[in-house]
């Protein structure tokens, strides 16, 4: 059997992380484990191509970390009120590799994130987080489809 002490809920403030809240906080609390929240900007690097410059990122750098900063506080207020002592972390950079690092360095028992169902060119575009975090993951990984979840 499974010892799940600590579990980690990737969001990213879109309706997908809100739909999959309970499914989060059953897991939480059937296990009486430690929740952990990551969120992460996209870094510079994925901005290449598109004319913006190191400067330009430099410049609005701060204020996104600070927005996202209050928006992980506003998603954990509105919808994980009743979790206690819920970790939160907000970081810039590859999304996968970040998730990744986390779960390592906190000694993640598991992963619970939502899927976007991207396909074709947004997936070619912006990847598939969900499946890169399956792939490089130090522990299980739960997907959980927000559009199939019955209300």
């Amino acid at each position: 059997m499974m010892n799940i002490q600590r579990i980690l809920f990737p969001v990213d403030f879109t309706e997908s992380s809100q739909k999959i809240v309970s499914y989060v906080k059953q897991f939480v609390q059937s296990c009486n484990a430690q929740l952990s929240l990551i969120h992460v900007v996209r870094g510079p690097e994925d901005f290449a191509g598109f004319e913006l410059g190191a400067a330009w990122w430099t410049s609005i750098q701060k204020e996104v970390m600070d927005g996202a900063n209050q928006a992980m506080e506003q998603f954990v207020k509105d919808n994980l009120a009743d979790v206690p002592n819920v970790k939160t972390f907000v970081t810039i950079g590859d999304i996968v590799e970040e998730i990744i690092s986390y779960a390592n360095a906190n000694k993640i028992d598991l992963i619970l994130i939502g899927t976007h169902g991207r396909k074709g060119l947004e997936k070619a575009m912006f990847g598939s987080v969900a499946e890169g975090v399956v792939k490089a993951a130090p522990c299980p990984v739960m997907t959980i489809n927000p559009y199939k979840i019955k209300s």
